[in-house]
């Protein structure tokens, strides 16, 4: 594979850091991604309802595609930090990672993810507050919130005037989407609109947001994944959106210029 006609603005299927080895340094802006979370690798009821059988409709109890999500801890902890050391190699002195993530309790010990980010400079924790929700357990307080950690070389600056938000944002999950734990495209569209990314690159692709996402916002994008269902399901939702934005495109010319029809 050559850089960059067969990595820009293409969905790679393969694994994520065997494709990133292939990049050559600083080559991309921005890296936004959220890898799986090794929910299934779970001491609680983080998969179950309260009554302790399996909630038939959470897409995440079937686990992902090509991907089971249970690794030991540790294994886990080892391979996050190995895509995180090749997502830094790749972003550019002025560049920045946003990784998202989520803290959970197992086993009474508080996974807060410092066994992977510890080694990385991390400027800032985002905090994601998710709208709406169900729990079924009587023993827990509704789960609302994931987390972000801003990722940044030293010379990342925001974009101007977007240092105005806060730290804490509120997206509601998407819902009508395949995937089994997408992200929502308003969160990415603030993730790239905070920046002047020109090509950002998301190794854990999934349906394709945040390709969608930098289309929408005339940047670049690189997408891998490592399961061909979902670099499917990504190729099929870009398609799309070429479609939908030619269309708005061509009924903002029709309007602009009626006496051209």
């Amino acid at each position: 594979m050559n850089y960059p006609e067969d990595f820009i603005n293409k969905i790679i299927c393969g694994n994520a850091i065997d494709i990133m080895k292939k990049l050559p340094n600083e080559s991309v802006d921005l890296v936004v991604t959220s890898p799986p979370y090794n929910l299934k690798n779970s001491t609680g009821n983080g998969m179950k309802d309260g009554r302790g059988g399996k909630w038939k409709n959470a897409a995440l109890v079937n686990g992902y595609s090509h991907y089971d999500d249970n690794m030991p801890h540790e294994e886990y902890a080892k391979w996050q930090r190995e895509c995180l050391t090749e997502m830094y190699r790749l972003i550019k002195e002025d560049g920045a990672i946003f990784y998202n993530h989520k803290w959970r309790v197992q086993g009474g010990l508080l996974q807060d993810r410092q066994d992977i980010v510890k080694e990385f400079p991390v400027r800032q924790i985002i905090i994601w507050r998710r709208k709406g929700g169900i729990n079924f357990n009587p023993g827990y307080f509704l789960p609302t919130y994931e987390v972000i950690y801003l990722i940044a070389k030293p010379k990342f600056k925001l974009a101007r005037k977007t240092n105005a938000h806060g730290d804490v944002w509120e997206f509601t999950q998407e819902m009508k989407n395949e995937h089994p734990a997408p992200f929502p495209v308003a969160l990415i569209d603030r993730i790239i609109c905070s920046t002047n990314a020109e090509i950002i690159l998301d190794p854990f692709m999934g349906s394709g947001t945040t390709a969608i996402t930098a289309m929408g916002n005339n940047r670049n994008y690189i997408g891998i994944d490592l399961s061909p269902e979902y670099c499917e399901m990504a190729e099929k939702r870009i398609e799309k959106n070429k479609v939908t934005s030619e269309v708005f495109l061509l009924k903002g010319q029709l309007n602009l210029f009626p006496e051209q029809i």
